[in-house]
Protein backbone atom coordinates (compact mmCIF):
# COMPACT_ATOMS: atom_id res chain seq x y z
CA UNK A 1 0.00 0.00 0.00
CA UNK A 2 2.94 2.25 0.78
CA UNK A 3 3.99 1.41 -2.82
CA UNK A 4 1.29 2.10 -4.26
CA UNK A 5 0.47 5.61 -2.64
CA UNK A 6 4.07 7.02 -3.53
CA UNK A 7 3.32 5.68 -7.18
CA UNK A 8 0.33 7.73 -7.06
CA UNK A 9 1.66 10.90 -5.74
CA UNK A 10 4.97 10.79 -8.75
CA UNK A 11 1.71 10.05 -11.25
CA UNK A 12 0.59 13.77 -9.63
CA UNK A 13 3.61 14.96 -10.28
CA UNK A 14 4.50 13.76 -12.99
CA UNK A 15 1.20 15.08 -14.71
CA UNK A 16 2.01 18.63 -13.04
CA UNK A 17 4.92 18.93 -14.25
CA UNK A 18 5.17 17.62 -17.98
CA UNK A 19 1.53 17.11 -19.33
CA UNK A 20 0.05 20.74 -18.38
CA UNK A 21 -1.19 21.16 -22.30
CA UNK A 22 0.88 18.73 -23.64
CA UNK A 23 -0.61 15.06 -25.80
CA UNK A 24 -0.25 12.17 -23.83
CA UNK A 25 1.68 9.25 -25.32
CA UNK A 26 4.52 11.58 -26.12
CA UNK A 27 6.79 11.25 -23.51
CA UNK A 28 8.71 8.27 -22.17
CA UNK A 29 6.81 7.56 -18.80
CA UNK A 30 10.20 5.46 -18.17
CA UNK A 31 12.44 8.05 -17.88
CA UNK A 32 10.15 10.01 -15.72
CA UNK A 33 9.28 7.22 -13.24
CA UNK A 34 11.72 6.89 -10.43
CA UNK A 35 9.90 5.17 -7.52
CA UNK A 36 11.04 1.71 -7.50
CA UNK A 37 10.30 -1.44 -5.79
CA UNK A 38 13.87 -1.78 -5.07
CA UNK A 39 13.55 1.53 -2.35
CA UNK A 40 11.72 -0.56 -0.72
CA UNK A 41 13.19 -2.81 2.30
CA UNK A 42 11.26 -4.78 5.44
CA UNK A 43 11.69 -6.89 8.09
CA UNK A 44 9.14 -10.21 8.21
CA UNK A 45 9.30 -12.36 11.58
CA UNK A 46 7.25 -15.29 9.16
CA UNK A 47 8.69 -16.50 6.28
CA UNK A 48 5.55 -17.12 4.00
CA UNK A 49 4.71 -13.46 4.80
CA UNK A 50 8.11 -12.14 4.05
CA UNK A 51 7.91 -14.12 0.34
CA UNK A 52 4.29 -12.70 -0.50
CA UNK A 53 5.32 -9.26 0.45
CA UNK A 54 7.78 -9.36 -1.95
CA UNK A 55 5.49 -10.87 -5.02
CA UNK A 56 3.11 -8.80 -3.68
CA UNK A 57 4.84 -5.47 -4.58
CA UNK A 58 5.89 -6.83 -7.95
CA UNK A 59 1.95 -7.58 -8.70
CA UNK A 60 1.37 -3.46 -7.26
CA UNK A 61 4.25 -2.36 -9.71
CA UNK A 62 2.50 -3.86 -12.85
CA UNK A 63 -1.19 -2.41 -11.23
CA UNK A 64 0.29 0.83 -11.24
CA UNK A 65 2.70 0.72 -14.57
CA UNK A 66 -1.15 -0.31 -16.32
CA UNK A 67 -2.03 2.46 -14.44
CA UNK A 68 0.52 5.11 -15.41
CA UNK A 69 -0.69 3.78 -18.96
CA UNK A 70 -4.27 4.85 -18.82
CA UNK A 71 -3.02 8.07 -17.41
CA UNK A 72 -0.15 9.17 -19.82
CA UNK A 73 -0.46 6.84 -22.55
CA UNK A 74 2.65 5.13 -22.47
CA UNK A 75 4.09 3.01 -19.08
CA UNK A 76 8.01 1.90 -18.07
CA UNK A 77 8.17 -2.45 -18.72
CA UNK A 78 6.71 -4.37 -15.85
CA UNK A 79 8.87 -7.38 -17.31
CA UNK A 80 11.68 -8.80 -16.96
CA UNK A 81 11.72 -8.31 -13.14
CA UNK A 82 14.75 -6.02 -13.14
CA UNK A 83 14.15 -4.91 -9.11
CA UNK A 84 12.92 -6.41 -6.38
CA UNK A 85 12.05 -5.16 -2.79
CA UNK A 86 14.40 -5.99 0.08
CA UNK A 87 12.72 -8.18 2.21
CA UNK A 88 14.36 -9.50 5.61
CA UNK A 89 13.04 -12.58 7.04
CA UNK A 90 13.61 -12.09 10.42
CA UNK A 91 12.80 -10.66 13.92
CA UNK A 92 12.94 -7.09 14.18
CA UNK A 93 13.48 -6.69 17.51
CA UNK A 94 16.46 -9.28 17.42
CA UNK A 95 17.55 -8.31 13.98
CA UNK A 96 20.16 -5.15 13.47
CA UNK A 97 18.41 -2.44 11.25
CA UNK A 98 21.79 -0.53 10.12
CA UNK A 99 22.25 -4.52 8.58
CA UNK A 100 19.32 -4.15 6.03
CA UNK A 101 19.47 -0.88 5.67
CA UNK A 102 22.26 2.16 6.63
CA UNK A 103 20.71 4.62 8.41
CA UNK A 104 21.99 7.32 5.98
CA UNK A 105 20.57 5.62 3.17
CA UNK A 106 17.32 5.53 4.44
CA UNK A 107 14.34 8.40 4.15
CA UNK A 108 11.42 7.03 5.98
CA UNK A 109 10.02 4.40 8.41
CA UNK A 110 6.64 2.81 7.77
CA UNK A 111 5.32 0.51 9.86
CA UNK A 112 2.43 -1.84 12.08
CA UNK A 113 4.26 -3.48 14.57
CA UNK A 114 1.94 -6.36 16.38
CA UNK A 115 -0.24 -5.23 19.20
CA UNK A 116 0.09 -6.99 22.19
CA UNK A 117 -0.48 -5.97 25.80
CA UNK A 118 2.27 -5.75 28.64
CA UNK A 119 0.06 -8.71 30.33
CA UNK A 120 -0.60 -10.78 27.14
CA UNK A 121 3.31 -11.54 25.95
CA UNK A 122 4.91 -14.64 25.48
CA UNK A 123 8.36 -15.43 27.11
CA UNK A 124 9.61 -14.49 23.78
CA UNK A 125 8.09 -11.28 23.19
CA UNK A 126 9.27 -10.56 27.16
CA UNK A 127 12.60 -11.60 26.30
CA UNK A 128 13.00 -9.13 22.95
CA UNK A 129 10.92 -5.97 24.99
CA UNK A 130 13.35 -6.51 27.79
CA UNK A 131 16.37 -6.67 25.17
CA UNK A 132 15.27 -3.01 23.61
CA UNK A 133 13.54 -1.20 26.71
CA UNK A 134 15.52 -3.25 29.43
CA UNK A 135 16.96 0.12 29.94
CA UNK A 136 13.98 2.37 30.72
CA UNK A 137 12.78 1.99 33.83
CA UNK A 138 9.07 0.13 34.27
CA UNK A 139 9.65 -0.95 31.00
CA UNK A 140 7.79 -4.31 31.62
CA UNK A 141 4.81 -2.09 31.96
CA UNK A 142 4.89 -1.35 28.67
CA UNK A 143 2.95 -2.46 26.19
CA UNK A 144 4.76 -4.55 23.08
CA UNK A 145 4.03 -2.55 20.01
CA UNK A 146 6.53 0.48 22.16
CA UNK A 147 9.38 -1.61 21.32
CA UNK A 148 9.00 -0.23 17.88
CA UNK A 149 9.11 3.69 19.00
CA UNK A 150 12.36 2.65 20.83
CA UNK A 151 13.57 1.05 17.96
CA UNK A 152 13.00 3.06 15.47
CA UNK A 153 14.55 6.57 17.52
CA UNK A 154 17.54 4.85 18.22
CA UNK A 155 17.88 3.73 14.51
CA UNK A 156 17.31 7.56 13.89
CA UNK A 157 19.93 8.84 16.10
CA UNK A 158 22.55 7.56 13.13
CA UNK A 159 20.37 10.14 10.30
CA UNK A 160 17.93 12.84 12.42
CA UNK A 161 16.93 13.45 8.72
CA UNK A 162 14.83 10.15 8.47
CA UNK A 163 10.53 10.59 10.03
CA UNK A 164 9.07 7.54 11.21
CA UNK A 165 5.11 6.27 11.17
CA UNK A 166 3.76 3.45 13.37
CA UNK A 167 0.69 2.03 13.77
CA UNK A 168 0.38 1.36 17.56
CA UNK A 169 -2.21 0.93 20.13
CA UNK A 170 -3.60 3.91 21.72
CA UNK A 171 -2.04 3.00 25.55
CA UNK A 172 1.05 4.15 24.93
CA UNK A 173 -0.37 7.88 24.44
CA UNK A 174 -2.95 7.09 28.00
CA UNK A 175 -2.64 6.16 31.06
CA UNK A 176 0.85 5.01 33.41
CA UNK A 177 3.00 4.34 29.88
CA UNK A 178 3.11 7.63 28.84
CA UNK A 179 5.57 9.06 31.73
CA UNK A 180 7.34 5.66 31.10
CA UNK A 181 7.85 5.81 27.52
CA UNK A 182 7.70 9.29 26.26
CA UNK A 183 9.78 10.17 29.46
CA UNK A 184 12.50 8.28 27.39
CA UNK A 185 11.62 8.96 23.79
CA UNK A 186 11.26 12.95 24.78
CA UNK A 187 14.93 12.87 26.08
CA UNK A 188 16.00 11.35 22.89
CA UNK A 189 14.96 14.51 20.60
CA UNK A 190 11.23 12.62 19.80
CA UNK A 191 8.99 15.63 17.83
CA UNK A 192 5.81 14.33 16.94
CA UNK A 193 4.85 15.84 13.30
CA UNK A 194 1.44 13.87 13.12
CA UNK A 195 -0.83 12.21 14.76
CA UNK A 196 -4.09 10.71 14.11
CA UNK A 197 -6.05 10.21 17.45
CA UNK A 198 -7.60 7.29 18.49
CA UNK A 199 -9.96 5.39 15.61
CA UNK A 200 -11.57 2.27 15.23
CA UNK A 201 -9.31 -0.47 12.82
CA UNK A 202 -11.15 -3.56 11.98
CA UNK A 203 -10.21 -5.99 9.27
CA UNK A 204 -12.31 -8.29 6.92
CA UNK A 205 -11.36 -11.65 9.23
CA UNK A 206 -14.19 -13.59 10.22
CA UNK A 207 -14.24 -13.28 14.23
CA UNK A 208 -11.87 -10.12 14.46
CA UNK A 209 -11.82 -8.48 17.42
CA UNK A 210 -11.98 -4.52 16.30
CA UNK A 211 -8.56 -2.59 17.67
CA UNK A 212 -8.41 0.89 19.11
CA UNK A 213 -5.31 2.53 16.83
CA UNK A 214 -3.35 5.74 16.59
CA UNK A 215 -0.93 6.52 14.25
CA UNK A 216 2.26 8.66 15.46
CA UNK A 217 4.41 10.23 12.76
CA UNK A 218 7.49 11.45 15.01
CA UNK A 219 10.97 12.12 13.95
CA UNK A 220 14.20 13.42 16.36
CA UNK A 221 13.97 17.11 14.01
CA UNK A 222 10.88 19.68 14.63
CA UNK A 223 7.93 19.63 11.65
CA UNK A 224 9.37 22.39 9.64
CA UNK A 225 5.36 23.34 9.48
CA UNK A 226 2.79 22.95 11.66
CA UNK A 227 2.08 19.98 13.15
CA UNK A 228 -1.05 18.06 12.29
CA UNK A 229 -3.67 16.22 14.34
CA UNK A 230 -6.37 14.37 13.20
CA UNK A 231 -9.41 13.50 15.15
CA UNK A 232 -12.16 11.08 14.79
CA UNK A 233 -14.39 12.02 18.20
CA UNK A 234 -17.06 13.07 15.70
CA UNK A 235 -17.26 9.46 14.52
CA UNK A 236 -14.04 6.85 15.95
CA UNK A 237 -15.14 4.49 12.66
CA UNK A 238 -15.59 7.57 10.16
CA UNK A 239 -13.45 9.91 8.38
CA UNK A 240 -11.17 12.33 10.64
CA UNK A 241 -11.67 16.14 10.97
CA UNK A 242 -7.97 17.86 10.69
CA UNK A 243 -6.14 20.90 12.48
CA UNK A 244 -2.98 21.74 12.73
CA UNK A 245 -1.11 22.51 16.26
CA UNK A 246 1.28 24.70 17.87
CA UNK A 247 3.04 21.48 19.62
CA UNK A 248 1.48 17.47 19.96
CA UNK A 249 2.48 16.51 23.24
CA UNK A 250 2.54 12.64 24.25
CA UNK A 251 -1.35 12.79 24.88
CA UNK A 252 -1.85 14.16 21.28
CA UNK A 253 -3.13 17.16 22.43
CA UNK A 254 -1.79 20.58 21.77
CA UNK A 255 -0.43 21.84 25.02
CA UNK A 256 2.90 21.30 27.05
CA UNK A 257 4.87 18.42 26.85
CA UNK A 258 4.06 17.14 30.10
CA UNK A 259 3.90 13.64 31.30
CA UNK A 260 1.53 12.88 34.52
CA UNK A 261 3.39 10.08 36.64
CA UNK A 262 1.40 8.42 39.57
CA UNK A 263 1.12 10.59 42.76
CA UNK A 264 0.49 9.01 46.15
CA UNK A 265 -1.67 12.28 47.42
CA UNK A 266 -3.81 15.05 45.32
CA UNK A 267 -2.01 17.60 44.06
CA UNK A 268 -3.68 20.44 45.40
CA UNK A 269 -3.57 20.08 49.32
CA UNK A 270 -7.28 21.08 49.81
CA UNK A 271 -8.36 18.19 47.19
CA UNK A 272 -10.10 15.17 49.67
CA UNK A 273 -7.91 11.48 49.16
CA UNK A 274 -9.52 9.23 47.06
CA UNK A 275 -9.16 5.46 48.19
CA UNK A 276 -9.59 2.19 46.67
CA UNK A 277 -12.30 0.00 48.01
CA UNK A 278 -11.64 -3.50 49.86
CA UNK A 279 -10.49 -6.43 48.24
CA UNK A 280 -11.82 -9.64 50.01
CA UNK A 281 -9.39 -12.64 48.56
CA UNK A 282 -11.84 -15.10 50.11
CA UNK A 283 -12.21 -17.57 46.98
CA UNK A 284 -16.14 -16.33 46.87
CA UNK A 285 -17.13 -17.44 50.17
CA UNK A 286 -17.98 -14.21 51.91
CA UNK A 287 -20.05 -12.93 48.87
CA UNK A 288 -23.60 -13.27 47.92
CA UNK A 289 -26.08 -13.65 45.40
CA UNK A 290 -29.18 -12.64 45.56
CA UNK A 291 -30.62 -15.93 46.48
CA UNK A 292 -27.70 -16.98 48.18
CA UNK A 293 -28.75 -13.59 50.64
CA UNK A 294 -32.75 -14.82 50.69
CA UNK A 295 -31.99 -18.25 51.43
CA UNK A 296 -29.49 -17.03 54.53
CA UNK A 297 -32.47 -14.86 55.77
CA UNK A 298 -34.87 -17.55 55.82
CA UNK A 299 -32.33 -20.61 57.35
CA UNK A 300 -30.10 -18.84 59.40
CA UNK A 301 -31.05 -16.27 62.08
CA UNK A 302 -27.35 -15.25 62.85
CA UNK A 303 -25.69 -15.17 59.42
CA UNK A 304 -28.60 -13.13 58.45
CA UNK A 305 -27.71 -9.49 60.83
CA UNK A 306 -24.40 -9.65 58.86
CA UNK A 307 -26.01 -9.59 55.39
CA UNK A 308 -24.72 -5.91 53.92
CA UNK A 309 -25.21 -4.89 50.18
CA UNK A 310 -21.79 -4.99 48.48
CA UNK A 311 -21.02 -3.29 44.99
CA UNK A 312 -18.12 -3.86 42.64
CA UNK A 313 -17.99 -1.36 39.93
CA UNK A 314 -20.13 -3.46 37.37
CA UNK A 315 -22.81 -3.79 40.32
CA UNK A 316 -22.95 -0.14 41.01
CA UNK A 317 -23.61 1.07 37.07
CA UNK A 318 -25.85 -1.63 36.22
CA UNK A 319 -27.59 -1.80 39.56
CA UNK A 320 -27.09 -5.33 40.36
CA UNK A 321 -28.16 -6.65 43.71
CA UNK A 322 -25.14 -8.56 45.32
CA UNK A 323 -24.08 -9.05 49.28
CA UNK A 324 -21.44 -10.09 51.55
CA UNK A 325 -21.19 -11.52 55.18
CA UNK A 326 -19.88 -8.44 57.11
CA UNK A 327 -18.03 -9.81 59.91
CA UNK A 328 -15.86 -7.39 61.35
CA UNK A 329 -18.21 -7.12 64.62
CA UNK A 330 -18.95 -10.74 64.85
CA UNK A 331 -19.00 -12.36 68.07
CA UNK A 332 -17.08 -15.75 68.63
CA UNK A 333 -20.65 -16.93 69.64
CA UNK A 334 -22.24 -15.99 66.27
CA UNK A 335 -19.50 -17.62 64.73
CA UNK A 336 -19.99 -20.59 66.51
CA UNK A 337 -23.58 -21.38 66.69
CA UNK A 338 -24.70 -20.24 62.80
CA UNK A 339 -24.17 -23.47 60.61
CA UNK A 340 -23.70 -20.53 57.67
CA UNK A 341 -20.72 -18.82 59.26
CA UNK A 342 -18.77 -22.08 60.58
CA UNK A 343 -19.28 -23.53 56.53
CA UNK A 344 -18.21 -20.54 54.60
CA UNK A 345 -15.23 -19.40 57.35
CA UNK A 346 -13.54 -22.68 56.99
CA UNK A 347 -13.84 -22.64 53.16
CA UNK A 348 -12.16 -19.16 53.45
CA UNK A 349 -9.40 -20.75 56.24
CA UNK A 350 -8.87 -23.40 53.50
CA UNK A 351 -8.62 -21.32 50.38
CA UNK A 352 -6.19 -18.63 52.30
CA UNK A 353 -3.74 -21.69 53.56
CA UNK A 354 -3.23 -23.45 50.02
CA UNK A 355 -2.82 -20.25 48.18
CA UNK A 356 1.09 -20.34 46.87
CA UNK A 357 0.95 -16.22 48.38
CA UNK A 358 2.53 -15.64 52.36
CA UNK A 359 0.34 -12.21 52.14
CA UNK A 360 -2.78 -14.65 51.60
CA UNK A 361 -1.20 -17.28 53.67
CA UNK A 362 -1.64 -15.00 56.68
CA UNK A 363 -5.16 -14.04 55.94
CA UNK A 364 -6.02 -17.56 56.85
CA UNK A 365 -5.86 -16.26 60.60
CA UNK A 366 -8.65 -14.21 60.65
CA UNK A 367 -11.26 -15.97 57.95
CA UNK A 368 -14.10 -13.76 58.58
CA UNK A 369 -12.66 -10.78 57.76
CA UNK A 370 -11.87 -9.59 54.26
CA UNK A 371 -8.09 -9.42 52.87
CA UNK A 372 -8.40 -5.92 52.81
CA UNK A 373 -10.30 -3.63 54.69
CA UNK A 374 -11.54 -0.18 53.41
CA UNK A 375 -14.42 1.09 54.59
CA UNK A 376 -15.45 4.99 54.68
CA UNK A 377 -16.03 6.02 57.88
CA UNK A 378 -19.17 8.96 57.11
CA UNK A 379 -22.73 8.11 56.64
CA UNK A 380 -22.34 9.07 52.94
CA UNK A 381 -18.95 8.19 50.68
CA UNK A 382 -18.72 9.24 46.66
CA UNK A 383 -18.31 5.85 44.90
CA UNK A 384 -16.56 6.22 41.68
CA UNK A 385 -16.49 2.96 39.19
CA UNK A 386 -12.92 1.98 38.32
CA UNK A 387 -14.00 1.40 34.80
CA UNK A 388 -16.70 2.46 32.27
CA UNK A 389 -17.43 2.13 29.17
CA UNK A 390 -15.74 4.47 26.22
CA UNK A 391 -19.45 5.54 24.80
CA UNK A 392 -20.32 7.19 28.00
CA UNK A 393 -19.64 11.19 27.98
CA UNK A 394 -19.46 11.13 31.87
CA UNK A 395 -18.46 8.06 34.05
CA UNK A 396 -21.29 7.40 36.40
CA UNK A 397 -20.88 8.13 39.94
CA UNK A 398 -22.67 8.84 42.79
CA UNK A 399 -23.60 8.71 46.59
CA UNK A 400 -23.59 5.53 48.78
CA UNK A 401 -25.13 4.85 52.31
CA UNK A 402 -21.92 3.35 54.40
CA UNK A 403 -24.35 0.64 54.78
CA UNK A 404 -23.21 -0.40 51.19
CA UNK A 405 -19.65 -2.34 51.55
CA UNK A 406 -17.25 -0.83 48.82
CA UNK A 407 -15.73 -3.61 46.70
CA UNK A 408 -11.95 -3.29 45.30
CA UNK A 409 -13.60 -2.25 41.85
CA UNK A 410 -14.74 1.27 42.99
CA UNK A 411 -12.73 4.25 44.33
CA UNK A 412 -14.45 6.06 47.05
CA UNK A 413 -14.23 9.60 48.42
CA UNK A 414 -14.92 9.66 52.45
CA UNK A 415 -16.88 12.94 53.50
CA UNK A 416 -17.62 14.11 49.76
CA UNK A 417 -20.65 16.58 49.40
CA UNK A 418 -22.23 17.71 46.51
CA UNK A 419 -19.01 20.16 45.58
CA UNK A 420 -17.00 17.06 44.65
CA UNK A 421 -19.74 15.35 42.76
CA UNK A 422 -19.96 18.41 40.65
CA UNK A 423 -16.31 18.88 39.78
CA UNK A 424 -15.92 15.48 39.16
CA UNK A 425 -19.00 15.09 37.20
CA UNK A 426 -18.32 18.00 35.22
CA UNK A 427 -16.79 17.61 31.19
CA UNK A 428 -14.03 19.69 32.60
CA UNK A 429 -12.71 16.41 34.57
CA UNK A 430 -14.29 13.57 32.22
CA UNK A 431 -12.29 15.18 29.19
CA UNK A 432 -9.15 15.39 31.85
CA UNK A 433 -10.04 11.45 32.40
CA UNK A 434 -10.42 10.52 28.96
CA UNK A 435 -7.20 11.93 28.19
CA UNK A 436 -4.96 10.68 31.27
CA UNK A 437 -6.28 7.32 32.50
CA UNK A 438 -5.64 4.36 31.26
CA UNK A 439 -8.00 1.59 29.49
CA UNK A 440 -9.12 -2.12 29.85
CA UNK A 441 -9.78 -2.93 26.44
CA UNK A 442 -11.39 -0.12 24.97
CA UNK A 443 -13.49 1.03 28.15
CA UNK A 444 -11.91 4.07 30.56
CA UNK A 445 -9.98 2.58 33.55
CA UNK A 446 -9.72 5.09 36.35
CA UNK A 447 -6.85 5.88 38.42
CA UNK A 448 -6.75 7.65 41.86
CA UNK A 449 -2.86 8.24 41.75
CA UNK A 450 -2.96 9.39 38.32
CA UNK A 451 -6.25 10.56 36.96
CA UNK A 452 -7.85 12.09 40.35
CA UNK A 453 -4.26 13.01 41.67
CA UNK A 454 -3.08 15.28 39.27
CA UNK A 455 -6.22 16.97 38.13
CA UNK A 456 -5.93 20.37 38.49
CA UNK A 457 -9.34 21.81 41.11
CA UNK A 458 -9.85 25.31 40.92
CA UNK A 459 -7.40 27.17 42.99
CA UNK A 460 -9.94 29.73 43.73
CA UNK A 461 -13.46 29.87 44.30
CA UNK A 462 -15.88 32.63 45.50
CA UNK A 463 -18.86 31.21 47.50
CA UNK A 464 -21.26 31.73 44.66
CA UNK A 465 -19.33 29.88 42.30
CA UNK A 466 -19.21 26.70 44.42
CA UNK A 467 -22.70 27.23 45.50
CA UNK A 468 -23.88 27.05 41.64
CA UNK A 469 -22.00 24.28 41.27
CA UNK A 470 -23.78 22.44 44.26
CA UNK A 471 -27.01 23.22 43.29
CA UNK A 472 -26.28 22.14 39.69
CA UNK A 473 -25.05 19.11 40.83
CA UNK A 474 -27.81 18.45 43.08
CA UNK A 475 -30.12 18.91 39.91
CA UNK A 476 -27.94 16.01 37.94
CA UNK A 477 -29.29 13.78 41.02
CA UNK A 478 -32.81 15.06 41.23
CA UNK A 479 -32.94 14.07 37.07
CA UNK A 480 -31.49 10.95 37.60
CA UNK A 481 -33.91 9.89 40.73
CA UNK A 482 -37.14 11.42 38.37
CA UNK A 483 -36.16 8.23 35.75
CA UNK A 484 -35.57 6.21 38.21
CA UNK A 485 -39.00 7.20 39.34
CA UNK A 486 -40.50 6.50 36.11
CA UNK A 487 -39.05 3.23 35.24
CA UNK A 488 -40.39 1.59 38.46
CA UNK A 489 -43.97 3.21 37.63
CA UNK A 490 -43.65 1.08 34.55
CA UNK A 491 -42.51 -1.88 36.12
CA UNK A 492 -38.80 -1.31 34.31
CA UNK A 493 -35.69 -1.95 35.73
CA UNK A 494 -33.74 0.94 35.66
CA UNK A 495 -29.37 1.78 36.21
CA UNK A 496 -26.97 4.41 35.66
CA UNK A 497 -25.62 2.43 32.64
CA UNK A 498 -29.06 3.05 31.27
CA UNK A 499 -29.17 6.71 32.34
CA UNK A 500 -26.24 7.53 30.67
CA UNK A 501 -26.34 5.76 27.53
CA UNK A 502 -25.68 8.45 25.24
CA UNK A 503 -28.81 7.00 23.14
CA UNK A 504 -30.92 6.50 26.01
CA UNK A 505 -29.90 9.23 28.42
CA UNK A 506 -32.65 11.43 29.90
CA UNK A 507 -33.39 14.83 28.37
CA UNK A 508 -33.57 15.88 32.11
CA UNK A 509 -30.27 14.58 32.49
CA UNK A 510 -28.86 15.66 29.73
CA UNK A 511 -30.51 19.46 30.71
CA UNK A 512 -28.70 19.28 34.43
CA UNK A 513 -25.07 18.51 32.88
CA UNK A 514 -24.91 21.06 30.76
CA UNK A 515 -25.91 23.22 33.57
CA UNK A 516 -23.46 21.53 35.58
CA UNK A 517 -20.62 22.13 32.88
CA UNK A 518 -22.00 25.88 32.86
CA UNK A 519 -21.03 26.42 36.61
CA UNK A 520 -18.22 24.56 36.52
CA UNK A 521 -16.43 26.30 33.64
CA UNK A 522 -17.26 29.66 35.12
CA UNK A 523 -15.26 28.34 38.27
CA UNK A 524 -12.05 27.83 35.85
CA UNK A 525 -12.92 31.09 34.64
CA UNK A 526 -12.71 28.86 31.26
CA UNK A 527 -13.78 30.41 27.86
CA UNK A 528 -12.46 28.18 25.57
CA UNK A 529 -14.42 25.60 23.16
CA UNK A 530 -16.47 22.77 24.14
CA UNK A 531 -14.47 20.09 22.82
CA UNK A 532 -11.97 17.93 24.96
CA UNK A 533 -8.94 19.06 23.58
CA UNK A 534 -8.98 22.82 24.11
CA UNK A 535 -10.51 21.55 27.83
CA UNK A 536 -7.29 19.53 28.10
CA UNK A 537 -4.98 21.52 27.04
CA UNK A 538 -5.80 24.38 29.38
CA UNK A 539 -6.09 21.94 32.39
CA UNK A 540 -2.49 20.88 31.05
CA UNK A 541 -1.33 24.26 31.72
CA UNK A 542 -2.61 24.68 35.01
CA UNK A 543 -1.13 21.23 36.28
CA UNK A 544 2.39 22.62 34.84
CA UNK A 545 1.45 25.67 36.88
CA UNK A 546 0.77 23.48 40.04
CA UNK A 547 3.27 20.67 39.31
CA UNK A 548 6.59 22.87 38.99
CA UNK A 549 6.92 23.80 42.44
CA UNK A 550 5.84 20.05 43.25
CA UNK A 551 8.54 18.55 40.56
CA UNK A 552 11.54 20.80 41.66
CA UNK A 553 14.67 18.30 42.92
CA UNK A 554 13.84 19.92 46.60
CA UNK A 555 10.80 18.99 46.64
CA UNK A 556 11.12 15.65 45.53
CA UNK A 557 14.13 14.74 47.85
CA UNK A 558 11.51 16.26 50.81
CA UNK A 559 9.22 13.73 49.41
CA UNK A 560 11.94 10.48 49.47
CA UNK A 561 12.86 11.44 53.05
CA UNK A 562 9.19 11.18 53.93
CA UNK A 563 8.52 7.91 52.09
CA UNK A 564 11.76 6.57 54.29
CA UNK A 565 10.29 7.87 57.13
CA UNK A 566 6.85 6.12 56.72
Amino acid sequence: IAYRELRRLEHELIERLFFVGKDRGLLDISTLSHVSVSQFYGIEIDASAAHIAQVALWITDLQLNIEAASRFGTTRPSVPLAHSAHIHHGNALQTDWAQVLPPAQCSFIVGNPPFVGSTYRSKEQTADAERVTGHIPSWGLLDFVACWHVQATAYMQANPAIRTALVSTNSICQGQQVPILWAHLLAQGVHIHFAHRTFQWSNEGKGVAAVHCIILGFALQAPATAPRVFDYSANIQGEPEEATAKYINPYLVDAPAVLVDKRRKPLQAFVKEMANGGKPTEGGNLLLTQDEADSIRTSDSIAAQYIRPYLMGDEFINNKPRYCLWLTEANSADKANSPELKQRLAAVRQMRESSKKPATQKLADTPHLFGEIRQPSSDTYLAIPKVSSERRRFIPIGFLSKEVICGDKIFFVDQAGLYHLGILSSTMHNAWMRTVAGRLKSDYSYSNTIVYNNYPWPQTISDKQQAAIETAAQAVLDARALEFARCAKAGQACSLALLYNPDTMPTELVQAHIQLDRAVDAAYAYKGGKDDAPRVAFLFGLYQQLAAPLDTPAAKKASRRKKSAE
